[in-house]
């Protein structure tokens, strides 16, 4: 097996992750799966506001996760908020979630988080067991303010 490395993905990477992305929305969504969407991943990937790191098999990019680093009005300090881990279905039970999980706070250990805040999808059809063995349940819970709702109240 070759060896696995970690790195912060650029736009030059768009092509490997696009897939990937449409597999997870595919994951998660249940339903007709998306195309691959390379423009979406580059402009993804040249945004200053999310971070993304991809789990590498030699040359070939087997999963990703994504995050932000944000402001804690709480503490005045920085968290990081993860908010999307996805590894290839071939790929899963070898440890590379955990590793991008480890990989996530590493970053943040190096920039003084206070944690990481990770969102998971409330009614997940995935195997949870990566997030239920690595993280607890937080104080907050996660709610979605739907733009259009607004407009009617």
């Amino acid at each position: 097996m070759t060896s696995l490395s970690f790195r912060a993905l650029k736009p030059a990477d768009a092509p490997n992750l696009a897939p990937l992305i449409a597999e997870n929305a595919q994951a998660l969504k249940r339903g007709a799966p998306r195309r691959p969407d390379e423009i979406f991943a580059e402009r993804l990937l040249d945004d200053k506001s999310i971070e993304i790191i991809g789990a590498l098999e030699g040359e070939e990019l087997v999963g990703f996760a994504a995050f932000f680093d944000i402001p804690d009005l709480i503490s005045g300090l920085r968290i990081g908020q993860l908010d999307d881990i996805y590894v290839i279905q071939e790929h899963r039970h070898k440890g590379i979630g955990r590793t991008l999980v480890e990989e996530v706070s590493k970053i943040g250990k190096e920039r003084d988080w206070v944690h990481v805040r990770w969102l998971v999808p409330n009614k997940n059809k995935v195997d949870n067991s990566l997030f239920e063995n690595l993280a607890e349940p937080g104080d907050k819970d996660s709610f979605i303010v739907l733009i259009d709702r607004l407009a009617l109240v």
